[in-house]
């Protein structure tokens, strides 16, 4: 192991509970620093990071309320610890606290690398966690009583806490080179396309990180080619950006493609699954969609059909993305339909309608010089279709000087 666990809670109010956590810590052989992110001083033990080192010596307003000061100390937070870890100090983060603490130190831990370990103790783990965790990889374990003291019940939680993070630190899972990793997204109704993709690049020895397009999915995606762990993106299934223009429950989120773009990775883009909007539970579904045509997927999930003008704005979404696009980017449209239940016979069986999506994408793109856009005639779910994804991506690949045409089997790294 190198680096230290960073060991963090408001030490004015929690201490005693750091400390021990501390002390288990050190007990089971890690290096560990305890942080003091608090709203004062205190004096009962003495950190190893300051609240003025975390701050880097910057000066508190008087005038900050308390939702101000913790919004503004967990900024400091997330510098401090990035500055270490890009350093290579940091093995791993524990966190303590109630509301107010959770919501201090998790921006800081979800900013750093996939792959640290990351856990946070907290009263608020037993609710909906999403806030704190969003697409990161933070364990949320529940404290079960208040972090306010040491007793029987928090002894326990702290200590299992403390050699959770012991274990995931001395124990380092043994990866693969990301010199050939790539994402890609799924919906149930482009699996197919996607297992036949997926199967072609790990037969020539690529590793597949294959994420549910549910919004979290796509940006956690993103994230790991932030992370640099992904070095190509096959973006198949951007039906989160229907849910975002639209109002689904599966949103992309505003700075969905930037982060694959910024990090200029071979990127194949296609637009599987934006025939439908999801919503909840059929009766869930916002009154204004009343008329609309709906297909029941299952008792939670209901999907609406896109009419045109939705798969303008749409189109005019993802055209606003590509537009930033430095590097040659690839959109593939399946012509013949977008999803499984996009199909003759099938409900949302719709051409006139995807017809006003491809061309508004073809007008908004065609003064981008980077953007390459192929029509291919046939289902997003035909064989074909899959052959022609990762001709694509092969092509990409070369002329970013990362693989041969032919898909290089990656090397492997022990």
């Amino acid at each position: 192991m190198s680096g230290f666990v960073y060991a963090i809670a408001t030490m004015d109010t929690k201490a005693v509970e750091l400390k021990y956590v501390a002390d288990c810590l050190r007990g089971a052989g890690v290096q560990v620093r305890m942080v003091d992110v608090g709203a004062s001083e205190q004096k009962r033990f003495s950190p190893d990071v300051t609240r003025e080192q975390v701050r880097a010596g910057k000066p508190e307003k008087p005038s900050e309320s308390r939702a101000e000061a913790i919004a503004a100390m967990a900024d400091f937070l997330k510098s401090y610890l990035l500055n270490r870890a890009a350093d290579g100090h940091v093995a791993g983060v524990i966190g303590i606290g109630g509301s107010g603490g959770t919501s201090l130190i998790t921006p800081a831990m979800r900013a750093l690398d996939i792959g640290i370990p990351k856990i946070m103790v907290s009263t608020v783990a037993s609710g909906n966690t999403a806030p704190y965790v969003d697409c990161s990889d933070i364990t949320m374990m529940h404290s079960v009583v208040d972090v306010a003291g040491l007793n029987v019940v928090s002894r326990k939680i702290l200590g299992n806490a403390a050699h959770a993070m012991a274990g995931m630190v001395r124990h380092q899972v043994e990866t693969f080179s990301n010199a050939s990793t790539v994402g890609l997204t799924m919906f149930g109704v482009t699996t197919p396309c996607v297992d036949a993709v997926r199967g072609q690049l790990e037969a020539s020895g690529h590793q597949c990180l294959v994420f549910h397009a549910t919004g979290t999915g796509g940006r956690a995606m993103e994230s790991l080619v932030e992370s640099n762990m992904l070095t190509g993106v096959l973006d198949l299934t951007t039906t989160e950006v229907a849910d975002e223009v639209v109002g689904g429950i599966f949103p992309a989120g505003r700075d969905r493609f930037e982060r694959s773009l910024e990090k200029e990775v071979p990127l194949v883009l296609s637009l599987g699954a934006v025939d439908m909007v999801n919503f909840g539970a059929r009766d869930t579904v916002p009154d204004r969609f009343s008329d609309r045509l709906f297909h029941v997927h299952n008792a939670e999930v209901t999907l609406m059909r896109t009419n045109a003008v939705e798969n303008r704005g749409i189109a005019n979404w993802i055209a606003g993305k590509l537009r930033g696009a430095k590097t040659p980017v690839e959109i593939l449209i399946p012509e013949k339909g977008l999803s499984a239940l996009d199909a003759p016979g099938q409900p949302f069986y719709d051409p006139d309608t995807n017809a006003v999506l491809f061309q508004t994408l073809e007008e908004q793109l065609r003064d981008c010089h980077a953007c390459r856009i192929r029509r291919v005639p046939q289902h997003i779910n035909d064989p074909e279709f899959a052959d022609a994804v990762v001709k694509s991506y092969a092509r990409l690949a070369t002329s970013a000087g990362g693989h041969r045409s032919e898909l290089e089997p990656a090397r492997r790294k022990g």
